[in-house]
This record gives C-alpha cells, sequence and structure tokens, in this order.
C-alpha cells in the first residue's frame, strides 16, 4: 500500500478561474467503481488522455479524478501562452540539435492544433487567439539572448521579427524595452476558461469526479485507489498530475515542484487605454527566465508573471502571495508609469514541475501504470500533445512522435535533502538577482 502523503491545496484567488464562465464541479466520488481506464489529474494532460482513452475505446469506462476543482489547479494558473517553437535553455542557440528542434516544434504544433480543434468544434470561450508573442530584453544579457535565439530560429527555418525599442511602443504600449522578438505562432488563450471547456465537453464514456483527493494505493492484481468516501479499482492506471506523480510512488526525487505567480489587475478604463496605446491584446515573456511576464487581455486588463518559490510539498504558502504581490506592483509601475491608481483585481500562485535536464516522463511506470509527467513549464501545448499521443500508444498505435516521447531518458534524480532545497532556493535567488530590471 503505497499512501499519498500530499494532495493538491492551491491558493482561491486565480483571476483567471474568477473571470472564466462559472460551471456546477462533478459530484465527488463515493462507494466503489471498477474501470478499465482511471486517469489522475484533470489539466490540459489528464483531459487529453481521457478523451483520447475515450474516443479509442468507445465499450469501455474512463475514469477521470480531480483533487480540487477543475481550472482551480495548475493548468487554469498559467499566463496562457500555447506556444508552438522549442526553447532549450541549454544550448547557445536555444534551438539545439536540430532534428531534437523540429520534433520539438512538430510536437508542440500538434497540441496547439489539437486544442483549436476542439475550442472549434465545442465553442469554447476562452479567447483562444493567434497573436503570437513577443519576447522582451532591457538589459545586455537579455538582448544577447534575443540575438542567440534569432540565429536559431533561422538554423530552424521560423519566421520572427526583431523589433527595435523605439518601435515597441506601437505594440505594446510601453517604453520599457530595449529590444523585442516577435514570433507569430504562438496562441494566446484564457486557460482556466479553456480547461472547464474540456472538461464540459468530454465523451458520454468519461466519468469525471472532482474534490477527490486520492489517499491510498494498492499495486496489486487490480490498482486500487481509495480516498475517504470509497474507493476506485483500475485495471490501468494513468498519471497525469505532474509533480504529484511523485506522491504515488513514481519517479520520486527527480521533479521540482517550483511556484511562479501572477497578479491581474482591473479592467483599463477608457481613458487608460488611450494612454497606454499598443494593440488591444497581445503577449509577451521576457528573455531572462527570472523575469516578467506579460498579458493585455481581452477585457483590457494587464497580467503581471514573475517571483519563484520551491513549495516541495507542491501546495500553496500564502507567504509568497504577501511577498510577490509588491514585486509585481513595482514591475507594473517600471513599465507603465502612464497608468497611476490601476491596481490589482487577483493574486495568485501556480506550480511548474521541472527536471533538472528539462526531460519529462512518458510511458510505462509498472505493471498496468503509465503516465505523461512533468511538462517543464509547456503544459499547455505539451500536456495536451502527450496525454492524446499515451492514450494512442495504450491503443496500440506508434507513429514518429511516439517513438521520440518514448526514447526520452526522463527527469534525471536530484541531489538528497537538504542539499536539493538549499541548491534549488539559492539558484531561484541568484537567478532573481541577477535578472534585475527584466523583473
Amino acid at each position: 500500500m503505497t499512501k499519498v502523503t500530499s494532495i493538491p491545496a492551491d491558493d482561491s484567488t486565480c483571476g483567471w478561474f474568477h473571470l472564466s464562465q462559472p460551471r456546477k464541479p462533478m459530484p465527488s466520488h463515493s462507494g466503489e467503481t471498477r474501470a478499465r481506464w482511471v486517469v489522475i489529474g484533470a489539466g490540459f494532460t489528464g483531459l487529453a488522455a481521457a478523451r483520447q482513452l475515450a474516443l479509442n475505446f468507445p465499450g469501455d469506462r474512463v475514469v477521470l479524478v480531480e483533487a480540487q476543482e477543475v481550472g482551480l489547479g495548475a493548468s487554469g494558473r498559467n499566463a496562457g501562452f500555447a506556444i508552438d517553437l522549442p526553447h532549450d535553455i541549454g544550448a547557445d542557440d536555444y534551438i539545439g540539435e536540430i532534428e531534437t528542434a523540429k520534433t520539438s516544434l512538430k510536437l508542440n504544433l500538434t497540441g496547439q492544433q489539437i486544442l483549436r480543434s476542439l475550442v472549434e468544434a465545442h465553442r469554447i470561450d476562452c479567447q483562444f487567439r493567434n497573436s503570437g508573442k513577443y519576447q522582451a530584453a532591457i538589459e545586455d544579457r537579455g538582448v544577447a539572448v534575443l540575438e542567440a535565439y534569432r540565429r536559431g530560429l533561422d538554423k530552424l527555418g521560423q519566421p520572427y521579427e526583431m523589433i527595435e525599442g523605439e518601435a515597441l511602443p506601437e505594440h505594446i504600449g510601453t517604453s520599457y524595452y530595449r529590444k523585442a522578438l516577435f514570433t507569430p505562432g504562438t496562441a494566446l488563450i484564457q486557460p482556466a476558461a479553456l480547461v472547464k471547456g474540456l472538461a464540459n465537453s468530454l465523451p458520454a464514456n468519461v466519468e469525471l469526479y472532482e474534490h477527490t483527493a486520492i489517499t491510498d494505493v494498492d499495486y496489486g492484481e487490480k490498482i486500487v485507489l481509495s480516498h475517504r468516501q470509497g474507493r476506485i479499482v483500475a485495471d490501468q492506471l494513468i498519471l497525469t498530475n505532474n509533480a504529484f506523480g511523485m506522491r504515488f510512488g513514481f519517479l520520486q526525487g527527480t521533479m521540482l515542484p517550483i511556484f511562479t505567480y501572477a497578479s491581474l489587475t482591473r479592467p483599463l478604463t477608457q481613458a487608460e487605454q488611450a494612454r497606454l496605446g499598443g494593440k488591444p491584446f497581445w503577449g509577451l515573456i521576457p528573455a531572462d527566465p527570472f523575469g516578467t511576464t506579460l498579458r493585455r487581455t481581452h477585457d483590457n486588463r494587464i497580467l503581471v508573471r514573475n517571483s519563484f518559490s520551491f513549495n516541495r510539498d507542491g501546495r500553496s504558502q500564502q507567504k509568497y502571495l504577501d511577498r510577490f504581490v509588491r514585486t509585481h506592483r513595482e514591475s507594473f509601475e517600471r513599465r507603465f508609469p502612464m497608468l497611476p491608481g490601476v491596481e490589482f483585481e487577483y493574486t495568485w500562485g501556480g506550480s511548474l514541475a521541472l527536471s533538472r535536464n528539462h526531460m519529462g516522463h512518458f510511458g510505462q511506470l509498472a505493471p498496468n501504470v503509465y503516465g505523461a509527467l512533468c511538462c517543464n513549464g509547456l503544459g499547455v501545448t505539451r500536456g495536451t500533445v502527450t496525454g492524446t499521443l499515451l492514450a494512442d500508444y495504450l491503443a496500440g498505435e506508434r507513429n514518429d512522435l511516439i517513438d521520440f516521447l518514448l526514447s526520452s531518458p526522463g527527469p534525471n534524480r536530484n541531489p538528497p535533502e537538504p542539499f536539493l532545497s538549499m541548491g534549488v532556493n539559492a539558484n531561484l535567488w541568484l537567478g532573481q538577482r541577477r535578472a534585475g530590471r527584466e523583473i
């Protein structure tokens, strides 16, 4: 028997969740249920896996279990970038080995197209727009990153536009940045609205149970998942719960639950919109990974995301929200001095599952147990495509993308405690210090 020692517990203040269309959660599970397929985690990966299993096995019962409410977890808390391009921060040109980069591009594009098709088919109102993204820099280190990435995109044959600082206010309003690299392939979304819409449009043979936190697992001939109100007996178990997969006894000591933080303003008035200028809808990521991500949303709010913490148990901590909202205010005021008095309405944190070698897991974990885990910050597209492809693999399908994912060495092991926490916290502190004005 494996005891699940930590369950998700995100803060209740995510702006994306509260501003998206309300939905009635599905009931929590009670009693005993038996199913051929049980999927743990109803984020992008789990929703994709459950949907594709149901389509591949229309006569089978597929059970999807979510510890919280759909849209409240990590998938509904990101900045809303469905990114197409590979971005290998370990390579000099941020592209790396060209054939690997081409396959990563194909994976991301496939995930993006799956989402686009579902949004159109089910008329999901999530502001899905093919807006592209800006990657911007202020300091010399950041500008060097943009130049390196431009060389990598040339090698990969992907389109881009390099925009000098004096032209940027026409795009994003602010004159804070020296240079930006615009790539047209990214789609921008309202992530919580998308996750809710995906949950509401699952095939009929998927049973979704929310507010059902698994507390114990028995990995026998049948897999028995117990919780406070009953148990679920599975022939096959699929884990799509990222770093919480370690709590189920797999890949222990490999994934890092890193939290990042965001604040969202009230809507800008018409006068404030006029003072800001620029395009009415855009997204910007920093050249420095420790810098600030920005969004101007469909309803004329500004999102500011930066700052990191290492929460070993994968659960939210209020002290970080209280601390980092001040950083968000400083970042906002530096970039938007023309918008005094624009207050934040929401501040929240959200977890990323990262590995030190930037690899995830795809495939079998144990007899009758499979997983698509550790998206390394690309959960929207990569989670969608790996969840879908894992369900195809379980149906006996093989293709170049499945073979590529199966060949991954997976996330490597981390140092033991207390060295792990010391090292991660030191790296987060140093990275944020070095980012300087990029924050």
